[in-house]
């Protein structure tokens, strides 16, 4: 037990105390039985969802699917940056959409940054790209944020519905950070060489697995995309990946796949902030968002970018979900371009940033925080109003 409690760090002793405090909340009722109950019963299939597809992303990578697939994205740029720059936007963003933001900063940094090392790539370029198109990436489908899903449970939105609403803001979101990404960081004059050296592809450690997670994710996407229940679908997949690596490599199967950490923070945040609401943080929210002038879907998304950076995205989304009505569905889906696309100015603006730069330091990846937070900062100020835009343009 000693050992175990020696290994928890700065982050995991907060899980724990924001867990803590939501309990005693419950427990000398300034949070409502009843209202806790409800609180949990909305975020159970959230929760579920979280737990799988973290597995499944976890598994599919250690069989070496994203290895592979980097790999050969630096093969396919044949040593131009340019077109390295394309192939890895391309695919960050494709990895945010399909199987959330989380995957990206969390899985794919690492990957990234192997590749970095092997190619004599600047690191820093890859890294960001990374971060911000898991953030700016996240808007498409229901499964690519924790926030989205809160969304569609709300305003009962299908997946099809909700990506033919969000596929134009999300096409802006990504182009715009694409110009950013590539002024900031991928120009010949901040990336520091010409060109890089294709890496040589290294063999399948387990061919066996490599198919089973390509299939795997094949099949995860095409239930996405046939609508079938998003917890079911990572859960089957999930299954899928730990009975093949049972078959096959059984170390790998640890309690570390489970993503404790994050399923604390989601019950705790879930806990905390509805009691805040409840004794006056509903209130303040309300007078930050004021009265709708005809501007209501950018102060929104503004309130929601500068909240987020504040205290991070998720309890900035479910602090002022509670003051945006939902008759109208254009400010809440505002409300999700500021918690999704804003969350990019601090490091802890978001649990996947927290992440991220906990794997940029165990790299020795160095992040200089003047420039992450005055590129983040221009980032947003030029995102976040027009991804509005192009959300109400196509109302």
């Amino acid at each position: 037990m000693a050992d175990v409690l020696r290994r928890l760090g700065i982050l995991d002793w907060i899980r724990f105390g924001l867990l803590g405090l939501g309990l005693l909340f419950v427990a000398t009722g300034l949070l409502p039985v009843r209202e806790a109950w409800s609180e949990m019963e909305r975020i159970a299939s959230i929760l579920l969802f979280l737990a799988a597809v973290v597995v499944l992303a976890d598994l599919v990578k250690e069989a070496g699917l994203f290895d592979a697939i980097a790999t050969r994205l630096a093969m396919l740029g044949r040593g131009d940056h340019a077109a390295l720059f394309l192939l890895c936007t391309a695919f960050a963003s494709l990895v945010t959409i399909f199987l959330n933001l989380d995957t990206t900063a969390v899985l794919l940094t690492p990957v990234m940054l192997a590749l970095a090392a092997r190619t004599g790539i600047a690191a820093l370029p890859l890294a960001m790209t990374t971060l911000w198109l898991a953030n700016t990436a996240s808007l498409l489908l229901p499964v690519s944020n924790l926030t989205n899903l809160l969304v569609v449970g709300r305003v009962g939105m299908s997946a099809r519905e909700f990506a033919g609403r969000l596929w134009f803001p999300q096409l802006v979101a990504i182009a715009i950070t694409m110009i950013f990404l590539w002024v900031f960081f991928w120009r010949r004059g901040r990336r520091g060489a010409d060109r890089y050296v294709p890496p040589i592809p290294e063999p399948i450690a387990d061919p066996v697995l490599f198919r089973t997670a390509t299939g795997v994710c094949v099949l995860f996407i095409a239930a996405i995309l046939l609508e079938l229940p998003i917890q079911f679908a990572a859960l089957a997949g999930a299954a899928l990946m730990v009975a093949a690596f049972a078959w096959r490599d059984r170390a790998k199967l640890t309690f570390a796949l489970v993503p404790w950490q994050l399923l604390i923070f989601v019950v705790a945040l879930f806990l905390v902030v509805p009691t805040l609401s409840r004794h006056g943080l509903a209130a303040l929210m309300g007078t930050l968002i004021g009265a709708d002038t005809g501007d209501g879907a950018y102060r929104v998304a503004a309130a929601g970018a500068v909240l987020s950076n504040l205290i991070d995205n998720l309890p900035a989304y479910t602090a002022l979900e509670r003051v945006v009505p939902t008759d109208d569905r254009e400010p809440l889906l505002a409300l999700l371009i500021g918690t999704n696309v804003g969350p990019v100015i601090t490091p802890w603006a978001s649990l996947a940033t927290l992440l991220w730069f906990e794997w940029c330091r165990r790299r020795g990846v160095r992040v200089p925080m003047r420039t992450f937070m005055l590129t983040g900062t221009v980032l947003v100020t030029v995102a976040v109003p027009a991804t509005v835009a192009a959300l109400l343009f196509t109302a």
